[in-house]
């Protein structure tokens, strides 16, 4: 066991939240409490975490326990460098009060890429609803019992035994051929993935596979290397959202967008998130948590809609 000591005010679930993908499989969170299964280097391992005031304790189960222990520290975001973060928020009124009303949030770091890849992936141009039903049905059918006393807990699949399946397997899940395809090129690749040192050289791997383009990759490096300034470029509602908490229009500009060119939408996003280099993703998870959204005036769509890869 572990004993690690938390920065005032820290957002226990502001930080670790984004580690589950709906009703996952492989997390039980809580307010105090996070379960959280992995594959690492070593091993299969259950990595469970225990707030108690301004300590978090940390314990591992399975053959990559010494693992997910040594590791626990970036997980809970103690890597996370947030010095010179207050003089960059203060330049902004909103950025300014996202932080004031979030000081403890933190950006995890999770040391794992194809564990966040595979539900990534899924995301792609469809609703939240069925991407996360379709990653739970394919993390029940191809994981495995995870380590520890957590009976119900599910060890994500093996990259190995998903790049080996032919894509119709995947048909029954909710997922058609090109995502399917998509990820089992991913899969076949991930020994490669994992050894990627930081997130610009994970980014350009991810990017060179098919069907793999800077939202998806994106979203994987912010959770396993930590970056602060991953931007989910081609999202359905972050660019409004974003925009709206920082300039009050109601919506960011069109969505379309030609072939390897910016919508409006992320044009203007990028835009106002340029003062804020180095630290704009975080400033978009501030905002997304903090910030109202923009009005919506299209169908009503679930919580998360997924536009671009």
């Amino acid at each position: 066991m572990r004993t690690l000591r938390l920065p005032e005010h820290y957002d226990f679930g502001g930080t670790l939240g984004p580690l589950a993908k709906g009703r996952d499989p492989s997390v039980r969170i809580s307010a105090t409490e996070l379960w959280w299964a992995c594959r690492t280097p070593a091993g299969p391992a259950t990595l469970h975490l225990r707030r108690a005031g301004d300590a978090m304790q940390a314990n591992g189960f399975g053959p990559g326990a010494e693992w997910v222990v040594e590791q626990a520290d970036a997980i809970v975001g103690l890597r996370d460098d947030v010095s010179g973060f207050d003089a960059l928020a203060r330049t902004d009124p909103v950025v300014r009060e996202a932080w004031r009303r979030r000081p403890g949030l933190r950006m995890t770091r999770t040391g794992r890429l194809f564990r966040h890849l595979l539900s990534t992936i899924l995301e792609q141009k469809v609703t939240g609803m069925e991407a996360f039903r379709a990653y739970r049905r394919i993390v029940r059918r191809f994981g495995e019992p995870a380590p520890g006393p957590i009976p119900d807990l599910v060890l994500p699949p093996d990259p190995a035994v998903i790049a080996a399946q032919p894509y119709w397997v995947f048909h029954p899940f909710g997922v058609e051929a090109k995502r399917a395809d998509t990820v089992r090129r991913a899969a076949a690749e991930a020994p490669r993935l994992e050894k990627e040192p930081d997130a610009p050289r994970a980014t350009a791997r991810l990017t060179a596979i098919q069907g793999i383009g800077v939202w998806t990759a994106a979203e994987v490096t912010r959770l396993a290397y930590g970056d602060p300034d991953a931007v989910s470029v081609g999202d359905y509602h972050i660019p409004h959202h974003v925009v709206h908490a920082l300039t009050g229009a109601p919506r960011a500009g069109s969505r379309e967008s030609r072939p390897g060119q910016l919508s409006p939408a992320d044009a203007r996003m990028l835009e106002l998130l340029e003062p804020f280099q180095g630290h704009r993703g975080r400033v978009c998870q501030l905002l997304m948590l903090s910030a109202p959204g923009a009005p919506r005036y299209g169908p009503r769509m679930p919580a998360r809609s997924f536009a671009h890869f």
